[in-house]
């Protein structure tokens, strides 16, 4: 439980909807075949890297843990249990500093894809990270105008 495993497409169908049908279906790679075989074993180690950091359900940014299975945030000075939406939140986007993730995105990985939640609801959970997080030496939470958000190391 709680772990991400990744998840590699390999098919014949190499048309533009086909690929993108894979992705939404939750596929984190995909190639056509005929499959060169070298450029697979790079595309395995890559996902196999980027699971890792999920994988061992901890990160660290600075002297800031976020801690997958007990989901917590420690710092210097305390450990913080969130609510449940806002460390997911937070730890998919601690997960990747400097990577711009779009709201969808974020819903989609957090909420599920099928969720009726109002597409505001990102920006408040965000603004309670933000609170909470406002003297943070580490990092903080950044808004991509008409894009997204992602976490920076300060």
């Amino acid at each position: 439980a709680g772990y991400q495993i990744p998840v590699l497409m390999i098919t014949a169908k190499g048309s533009f909807d086909d690929m993108r049908q894979g992705f939404f279906s939750g596929s984190d790679d995909y190639m056509v075949k005929p499959v060169n075989v070298n450029e697979m074993v790079l595309r395995v180690g890559a996902l196999l890297r980027r699971a890792q950091i999920l994988n061992e359900h901890k990160i660290v940014i600075g002297s800031t843990e976020f801690d997958y299975d007990a989901m917590t945030v420690t710092t210097d000075k305390e450990s913080l249990v969130l609510p449940k939406k806002e460390f997911l939140l937070l730890y998919k986007l601690a997960a990747s500093p400097g990577r711009t993730f779009t709201k969808q995105q974020l819903m989609d990985e957090v909420w599920g894809y099928e969720t009726e939640a109002d597409p505001h609801t990102i920006e408040v959970h965000i603004g309670r990270i933000r609170e909470r997080f406002k003297d943070n030496p580490d990092f903080e939470i950044v808004t991509m105008r008409g894009i997204g958000y992602k976490v920076v190391k300060k």
